[in-house]
């Protein structure tokens, strides 16, 4: 095991295999079994074992999810049929409006769906690749300082992490953001081993293409990363800020090329860019998706959080945020025993030169974990529970790193304590946390507890042990601390998810509003998890059925249309959320046609029934849009069932002006819009959808298709 900084390929006492320095190169399929010459030869047959056993748990019952977040998808067959709605990223293909991120991550899941048509294992399949390759790379990292076991353990944490099961399965931004900051992270690494310059650079422009996935979430490493590097580099200072420069330069043209083609670009033969308020990429960058999500404070969006130690309709900020009851499930598993791994680490090196590898690859990975971790936990904005897969690959990083160096120095009796505490703190936290949701495999809490503190006990004495006694225990503290996630994980793919807000675990292992232990604990909330059509099942069991959101339009903390206590549907409104008559938006709320729609049809698409389809198919040819529908999801939602355009006005939350009152009616007396979809989205008040809605129902005929109301657009009420 090389915890040492020689390059790792001449460690001294490790264990080398020098191919011969003459003769023919080993066939590539033999290069690719046996791995590095310096490895043990089972290292590079048990990655690939990892990976295709990864790669077959996140492919397990993939079109269970449909189109998993409707919006996203409708996006992603607008970009299949149109190279300009694929460049911009529009939610459409007559090139309305875009989605409110930029397009990076939904150009692998265009192109497939080019290539396969619209289907959800086309969609998918690109997330589940981008899982597979992200195990990977946090396994090259992990391996190539300390030993493949340590980057086994990495990879096999990461795969197990409930949150990366269900992220790397679903058609958000989140996989590909992952997969470039892992990449970033290891790059960086690289790069402080020799002082090459080109690492550095590639490190940088991995950056500028997670930006181009979901903009500054992609920077909250870059401080960790920029201080290590020019603290740690093996070069001159002077080179060090130099190559600093550089990769900032390769950041800045990576991530910045999209954003100058879409400022100079004319704004009148463009999309309107989604999310904004003023059609500005620049303005949605640092507003809506930037200082918006740290103070709450986003414009158009549906409400910030509560400030710290505050509530809020995305629950309470605070330093333990990581581990309540919304988000524990989630990622926490290994949370505590990677922070006290890497404090061993940094500890454990402590006496090292200052160009240290070993201390470096620690610093790197710690400190986006860190950072990444301090931000989410104060973080007053829109903030998901499915963010948190952005911290699975550092933590899983941290935890075979540390596990590794703390095995190697096993005779210490500090390192053998140390890492014995660490299993110990996994199984108590994995208590807790299956403790949570007692119903769910009632057994396996203490499973994991006692085999816990049994391994623990052992690996106090692990330096005077056998070595095949030593393995046995180590791996029983493995088994015992990968239970709980695994289980989680297992869950989740088992089931379809939908919707905009979907979370990991059985139904009740992430509670809205607080950090209660569970339901009726202190602050705690309704589960996401379980409601129609949304969170874990896919009610309408396929493609086309996004369900209608929540009962009532029900939202943490209570709507309109939602009893705050029970969470059962009041009103009169029926369990989608919409009147008995089905005028009335998806999710409740007022329900007077043009109205203030419930958040249920915003968070989640609509059921569209077929003679709905049907009519809107007929002379589709005919139109640039077939539909036009209040909020995102809604015309997702009809834009998925017929394979034709349809336009969000204004945008997810249908708070977007775009299009203005004049804009829409220039677009129907051109002919361009068919019908206009009754309900959908927010756009209540004195905004635009809401004047457009109001000009819509008083000039046009209303067409009513089973419970889907519409308006021909060509033919005028009084006709």
């Amino acid at each position: 095991m090389t915890t040492h900084d020689a390059p790792p390929t001449t460690a001294p006492g490790a264990t080398t295999v020098r191919e011969p320095a003459a003769g023919p190169e080993q066939p590539f399929v033999r290069r690719l079994w046996r791995g590095r010459p310096e490895d043990p030869r089972w290292a590079r047959p048990a990655l690939l074992v990892l990976l295709a056993a990864t790669l077959l748990l996140y492919l397990y019952g993939l079109g269970a999810s449909g189109y998993a977040n409707s919006f996203y998808s409708a996006a992603v067959q607008a970009g299949s049929t149109s190279w300009k709605a694929f460049f911009f990223g529009s939610l459409d293909a007559g090139n309305a409006i875009t989605v409110d991120k930029p397009p990076a991550a939904l150009w692998p899941m265009a192109l497939s769906v080019r290539l396969f048509g619209l289907n959800s294992w086309a969609i998918l399949a690109p997330e589940v690749l981008m899982g597979v390759a992200t195990v990977a790379v946090v396994y090259a990292a992990v391996r190539r300082r300390f030993s493949p076991v340590a980057g086994l353990v990495a990879g096999t944490v990461l795969a197990l992490t409930p949150v990366a099961a269900l992220m790397f399965r679903f058609n958000n931004p989140d996989a590909l953001l992952a997969l470039l900051m892992s990449a970033a992270c290891y790059l960086v690494v690289r790069a402080l081993e020799d002082g090459r310059t080109k690492w550095l650079v590639w490190a940088g422009t991995a950056v500028g293409f997670a930006f181009l996935a979901k903009t500054l979430q992609a920077f909250l490493i870059l401080p960790a990363l920029a201080v290590v590097y020019a603290v740690c580099a093996p070069v001159p200072l002077r080179k060090r800020f130099a190559q600093l420069a550089a990769a900032t330069l390769a950041l800045v043209v990576s991530g910045g090329w999209w954003v100058a083609v879409v400022e100079l670009w004319p704004a009148s033969s463009r999309p309107y860019i989604g999310g904004s308020q003023h059609n500005s990429f620049l303005e949605l960058t640092f507003g809506y998706n930037g200082l918006g999500r740290l103070n709450g404070e986003e414009t158009g969006s549906v409400g910030g959080g509560g400030g710290a130690r505050g509530g809020g309709m995305w629950g309470e900020t605070g330093w333990d945020r990581m581990f309540d009851s919304e988000i524990g499930g989630q990622i926490s598993w290994l949370l505590p025993t990677a922070l006290i791994l890497l404090a061993a680490g940094l500890v454990a090196t402590r006496g090292a030169r200052r160009t240290s590898v070993t201390r470096a690859s620690f610093l790197v990975w710690g400190g986006s974990l860190l950072t990444t971790m301090v931000v989410f936990s104060y973080m007053a904005g829109i903030f998901h529970q499915y963010y948190t897969v952005a911290l699975a690959p550092y933590l899983a990083a941290v935890t075979g790193m540390g596990a590794g160096l703390l095995w190697e120095r096993r005779r210490e009796g500090w390192a053998a304590v140390t890492l014995a505490a660490s299993l110990v703190a996994a199984a108590a936290w994995g208590y807790v946390l299956l403790h949570r949701t007692p119903d769910y495999l009632p057994w396996l809490r203490w499973l994991v507890l006692v085999g816990g503190l049994v391994a623990a006990l052992g690996l106090v004495f692990a330096g005077r042990l056998t070595r095949r006694l030593a393995l046995a225990t180590a791996a029983v503290g493995l088994v015992a601390a990968l239970g709980g996630p695994a289980a989680y994980t297992f869950s989740t793919v088992r089931q379809g998810h939908t919707g905009s807000i979907v979370t990991a675990g059985p139904a009740g292992a992430s509670m809205m509003g607080g950090r209660g232990g569970g339901p009726g604990g202190p602050g705690g909330g309704r589960t996401w998890e379980g409601m129609p059509g949304q969170g874990q099942q896919n009610q309408q069991g396929g493609p086309g059925g996004q369900g209608n959101g929540f009962p009532g339009g029900g939202f943490p903390g209570g709507t309109p249309g939602r009893n705050q206590q029970n969470g059962t549907p009041q009103n009169g409104t029926q369990p989608n959320g919409a009147q008995p008559n089905g005028n009335g938006f998806p999710g409740g709320g007022r329900t007077r046609e043009g109205g203030m729609g419930g958040v249920g049809g915003l968070l989640n698409g609509a059921s569209v029934p077929a003679e709905a389809r049907k009519l809107l198919e007929q002379d589709a040819g005919d139109y640039t849009w077939v539909a036009a529908s209040i909020g995102s999801q809604n015309a997702a939602s009809y834009q998925l069932a017929t394979g034709e355009a349809v336009m969000a006005i204004g945008g997810f939350n249908g708070t977007d002006p775009s299009p203005t009152l004049a804009q829409f009616e220039k677009y129907v007396e051109d002919g361009r819009i068919h019908y206009f979809i009754a309900g959908g989205g927010m756009g209540g008040g004195n905004g635009t959808a809401s004047r457009i809605s109001s000009w819509v129902q008083s000039t046009f005929t209303k067409v009513t298709v089973g419970s889907a109301t519409f308006y021909d657009l060509t033919r005028k009420a009084d006709d």
